[in-house]
């Protein structure tokens, strides 16, 4: 990362209707869009830009905050207003989110943060469709792409499928379910969204109270034995799902 800030030529047209912090942000976005400016660069701040261009700080925080909102920048404290890593769409498939990470050209880190080996409880056991006691593991994932935090995982699974710890810091869970012969067909997901708390914001890099996405998801094998349960959250400015509609 360069040690000045990155200033991109911004032309204004003070006659013009557009607004100033319009005629500001597009110029930024479009060479974010193009690639000119690279992921991670560092760009002035709002105090220096408005200075460089002449308009009030207000009008410069204004276009940087566009663009914040937007997900093409992020704002780290004591670090400065960066271009934002790439955001992941993804599609909703009942596919892993290391294998749609991978294919999107990525590189993904996972670190296991607790796995943990217990008789369920009544709850847990409820939601695996099983009987209380029966032994489960419970899993808590942080996954990265170019070591940039993206989601936080925490799934249950029975014990007798369950990958080891090991192998799920270097595979996907389903690729490793399906390595074993245990074949997730079908699954009922709900997707919504939160604010963050201050841990699941300081776990992600997020601002507390930054905006999550969450999916519930329950995964069925062709039996109809629940394989896994997972509760997992994705940070909204770096993820987003797809799905397509077919009409009637």
């Amino acid at each position: 990362m360069p040690t000045t800030p990155f200033t991109v030529d911004v032309k204004l047209d003070r006659s013009s209707p557009i607004p100033l912090y319009f005629q500001i942000s597009e110029p930024i976005a479009s060479a974010i869009q193009d690639g000119t400016l690279a992921a991670g660069t560092r760009l002035e701040d709002e105090l220096s830009m408005a200075k460089r261009l002449q308009v009030s700080r207000p009008t410069a925080r204004q276009a940087l905050q566009r663009l914040v909102d937007r997900g093409l920048l992020t704002r780290r404290r004591g670090v400065g207003t960066l271009v934002a890593p790439t955001r992941v769409h993804r599609p909703m498939e009942l596919t892993s989110l290391h294998s749609d990470l991978v294919a999107a050209g990525l590189t993904v880190t996972t670190a296991v943060l607790d796995y943990d080996e217990h008789p369920a409880t009544e709850e847990e056991a409820e939601l695996l469709e099983t009987q209380a006691e029966t032994p489960i593991v419970r899993l808590v994932r942080l996954r990265s792409t170019d070591d940039e935090p993206i989601a936080l995982m925490t799934n249950l699974m029975p014990a007798d499928i369950a990958p080891t710890r090991d192998q799920l810091e270097r595979e996907g869970l389903y690729d490793l379910l399906r390595a074993e012969q245990v074949v997730p067909t079908t699954a009922h997901q709900v997707i919504g969204a939160r604010n963050a708390t201050a841990p699941e914001a300081l776990t992600l890099g997020e601002e507390p109270g930054g905006a999550l996405l969450t999916a519930t998801r329950t995964s069925y094998d062709r039996s109809g034995r629940v394989i896994e349960y997972g509760n997992h959250l994705y940070r909204a400015s770096r993820y987003s799902f797809e799905t397509t509609l077919f009409a009637n």
